[in-house]
């Protein structure tokens, strides 16, 4: 990678000299010269490029800096235009559009990203060609590898995959690599070896189609005589590779000889266990380092279901890169700049941490950039923590101008971290104006959505502070340190004197729990699962305020009237114990809300005097009081979600349920609401 740093007219004049046939320029290129914007670096995935000009004049979009260096193969060259190195971070970088949120303007953004950029560009010794310098000659000298050629560890992984297979007692094989090793195209050759073998149908699944364009570019390279149309492969009268989104997967199970999972990180944990149990011979591939989000959080939670659920799992790691060569100063040094190596503390540095022996600070950001321990220390927690932990989130978590860092260390060490954004604060035309869906400010997702979707227009007038993430390493976790810093944030919002804070996350009844706990309370349910996480998200909120408390009894109020309503008409595949976590809070009033004829309704239906369809109102009420303080099975527990709060038809209660017929399953719910009532008198 050179950088020519100077005028913008001088560094383009001067990429345009080293022009050749492969090439590709990201930032609004010249006429006549292959490229787009950095937001279309997408489009040109899976090239390979001599010549790859990032035009940072445009705005230094991170994520398209990661991808499309990915291109570049062995013997290329990167040229990346910004201003002098002295004037980058603090050049209005277009990005800063993307970074800021209601109020501040672009220009307010601080450029601490940048400002580390250029400390990486100058310890990493990279080529810096200024204006007035004589240009330096280039010639790619591209290496060229034959279409069959393949890695060891390829060939390793082949031969794990064919062993699988054709195991008696298949065992899920996972696949890890960093980017460019070759893994999606280890999937490709695997799949057109088994169905050469006679293997009749292997379902491939991936975040989206576009990823797995490799896997099929290779399976047919391997399968000439194959038909290939948009993801499907069709050899013969009885072979098929076919993809399927992972949602649709999930619900369908189609029949399969072999699942191959490729970029499993991005695929919520829970959509893959559902592939776990239902397909026995499956592999799971991921990068554990790339541009899109890390797979390490994915290395640490779905391995630890996969040793739960399949203790004979297998793993496969590819190294070896493909385009460049092994330790290649390019591939080190975007992996530096955006932290896609980015690790936790060494589990011996935090082995022994304690509540009472830790720190706890809100961190000075324009510290970080210099600080490299500690950011990547903190970095690498939110990656083992969440999906998809971004280039872009790295930018945000520095740059972002309502963003606030906190830091727990043990004897120096980061051990937990959370990231904080101030909300709210508009003024009562905006508020109006968001209520009506007429302003959409950036930003500020709990007061928005509590004017847009709860319909309190009030919510936009009050201050809070949101919780975005909150991270603990997993060797010092159930010790109370997230307790602690989460009581750390709220103290100071106190002392900021915000009305709320909150948080917002894919719904789980773990997760639930631990901030309910903390006077965090389910104030909002989202009516779609999200792609990230594979849950429906969930708003939580605790008042610190009079003006908060109004509001927050008013939403929760609502949230709780209309929860039983949306979980029975759209929502059905809410699991239960989330279900049941979320109706928390209301039990006392709900049981005391009873009246005389409810409760003999529900004595009719415990002793068989009247049937349930008649006496379900009552019923519902109980149930939705104690369902979670009484002492019932797990199967109870679903009964009573299924048929009393979600209003599912017998035949679906007793299909899911294994039930004989309608009279066991009755039986099963006047027990199961017999203890209920026991329970509430």
């Amino acid at each position: 990678m050179w950088l020519l740093a100077g005028a913008r007219a001088w560094a383009r004049d001067a990429a345009l000299h080293y022009a050749c046939d492969s090439m590709l320029w990201l930032g609004e290129p010249p006429r006549g010269v292959p490229g787009g914007t950095a937001r279309e670096a997408h489009k040109w995935l899976g090239r390979e490029l001599d010549l790859l000009i990032i035009d940072a004049w445009a705005g230094f979009d991170v994520e398209a800096f990661g991808a499309a260096s990915g291109a570049l193969r062995g013997g290329g060259l990167m040229l990346l235009l910004t201003p002098p190195l002295a004037e980058w971070p603090r050049y209005a970088d277009p990005e800063y559009a993307r970074i800021a949120v209601h109020p501040y303007a672009p220009e307010q953004v601080r450029g601490r990203f940048l400002a580390r950029m250029v400390h990486l560009l100058r310890s990493h010794e990279v080529r810096v060609v200024s204006e007035g310098e004589a240009l330096p000659s280039w010639q790619a000298r591209p290496t060229v590898h034959p279409h069959d050629w393949r890695t060891v560890d390829q060939q390793v992984a082949l031969e794990a995959i064919a062993q699988m297979a054709q195991a008696a007692v298949p065992a899920p094989l996972v696949l890890t690599s960093d980017r460019g090793r070759g893994k999606s195209a280890a999937l490709g050759m695997a799949a057109a070896q088994l169905l050469r073998d006679g293997m009749q149908r292997i379902v491939v699944t991936a975040p989206r189609l576009a990823a797995v364009e490799t896997l099929f570019t290779h399976a047919a390279r391997g399968l000439p005589q194959a038909t290939v149309d948009r993801g499907r492969l069709v050899l013969g009268k009885s072979g098929c590779l076919e993809f399927f989104a992972p949602d649709e997967l999930a619900h369908t199970l189609p029949a399969a000889d072999l699942l191959l999972v490729d970029e499993a990180a991005a695929i919520p944990t829970p959509l893959l266990e559902r592939l776990l149990a239902h397909y026995p011979r499956s592999v799971f591939a991921t990068t554990l380092h790339g541009y899109e989000g890390t797979g390490r959080g994915f290395a640490v939670r779905f391995q630890r279901v996969l040793t739960e659920r399949a203790p004979g799992w297998r793993s496969v790691r590819l190294a070896e890169p493909i385009r460049w060569p092994d330790r290649d100063p390019l591939e080190q040094f975007v992996f530096d700049a955006l932290l896609l190596d980015a690790q936790a503390a060494d589990d011996a540095q935090v082995r022994n941490a304690t509540v009472g022996g830790c720190r706890t600070e809100r961190v000075e950001r324009d510290a970080l950039p210099a600080d490299e321990t500690t950011l990547r220390q903190l970095f690498g927690l939110l990656v083992l923590a969440h999906y998809r932990t971004s280039p872009l989130d790295l930018r945000h978590l520095l740059d972002g101008p309502n963003v606030s860092v906190w830091l727990m260390r043990w004897q120096g060490q980061v051990v937990a971290t959370a990231l904080t954004v101030r909300e709210g604060g508009f003024d009562a035309a905006l508020a109006q104006a968001i209520y009506r869906g007429e302003r959409r400010p950036r930003g500020h997702l709990i007061p928005q959505s509590l004017a847009l979707h709860s319909g309190f227009v009030a919510a936009p007038l009050l201050s809070g502070e949101r919780i975005m993430r909150i991270a603990v390493h997993p060797i010092a976790q159930q010790r109370g340190l997230g307790t602690r810093l989460l009581q750390a944030i709220i103290e100071q919002a106190q002392r900021d004197g915000l009305d709320f804070v909150g948080s917002s996350f894919g719904a789980g009844a773990e997760l639930l729990a631990f901030w309910q706990r903390q006077g965090l309370l389910p104030v909002r349910l989202g009516l779609t699962r999200e792609a990230s996480s594979g849950s429906h998200s969930v708003i939580v909120l605790r008042p610190l305020s009079a003006a908060g408390e109004q509001l927050f009894t008013a939403v929760r109020a609502r949230f709780l009237g209309h929860l039983p309503a949306l979980l029975s008409d759209g929502m059905e595949e809410v699991d239960a114990d989330v279900a049941a976590t979320l109706l928390e809070g209301a039990r006392a009033d709900d049981v005391a809300a009873l009246s005389a004829q409810d409760w003999r309704d529900v004595d009719s239906f415990v002793q068989g005097w009247r049937g349930y369809e008649v006496c379900q109102v009552a019923v519902r009420k109980l149930v939705q009081a104690t369902v979670r303080t009484t002492a019932l099975d797990t199967k109870q527990q679903e009964l009573l979600q299924r048929k009393v709060l979600r209003h599912e038809p017998w035949e679906m209660v007793i299909a899911a349920l294994g039930y004989s017929g309608r009279a066991q399953a009755l039986a099963a719910l006047r027990s199961a609401v017999k203890q209920c009532r026991n329970a509430a008198m």
